[in-house]
């Protein structure tokens, strides 16, 4: 079972993948969108990431499937956490990644629209397509706070009086 992110137009898009077409397919490699669903048809996607069951990614220098416990410096998988402009020299840490070849152990897949089918994806997944709920005013919330304790006083005020 993998998680497809399919990124396109400012939107992504997420499934639910039940298949095997995928396993053994490179990071960066084209993928036909038929493989995944009817619904692609037209589609080709390119295979931009993944990761595996254990959160590690997978690095698109080293081949295979397995673990590999790579020294990085200030590449992919390692973050400046000062200045961006001032990389500290000499700094490297060894992290754990995954080679470039999609595995069974995979969870997530990353994809990209290279080319456009048929359908919109936005017709394709019309749930994920709803626009975001516009969030109510800083003083609609206070005030809303502020009923919310008078209610509460009053409610502890009739409990009191009714012992």
């Amino acid at each position: 079972m993998f998680k497809v992110n399919i990124s396109g137009k400012g939107k992504t898009y997420h499934f639910e993948y039940d298949g095997e077409a995928v396993i053994g397919r490179k990071i960066g490699e084209i993928v036909d969108g038929t493989d995944f669903r009817d619904d692609f048809s037209g589609y080709v996607f390119k295979i931009t990431g993944a990761s595996d069951k254990a959160g590690f990614p997978y690095y698109t220098a080293l081949e295979g499937q397995g673990l590999h416990h790579v020294l990085v410096s200030y590449k992919k998988g390692k973050k400046v956490k000062q200045n961006k402009r001032l990389k500290p020299r000499g700094v490297r840490l060894r992290k754990t990644m995954r080679g470039n070849t999609i595995s069974p152990d995979t969870m997530q897949i990353n994809l990209i629209v290279e080319k456009e089918g048929t359908k919109k994806l936005a017709e394709i997944f019309p749930e994920q397509n709803k626009p975001k709920e516009k969030k109510a005013p800083q003083e609609v919330k206070a005030e809303e706070k502020k009923e919310d304790k008078t209610e509460l006083k009053e409610a502890k005020s009739e409990e009191v009086s009714a012992q």
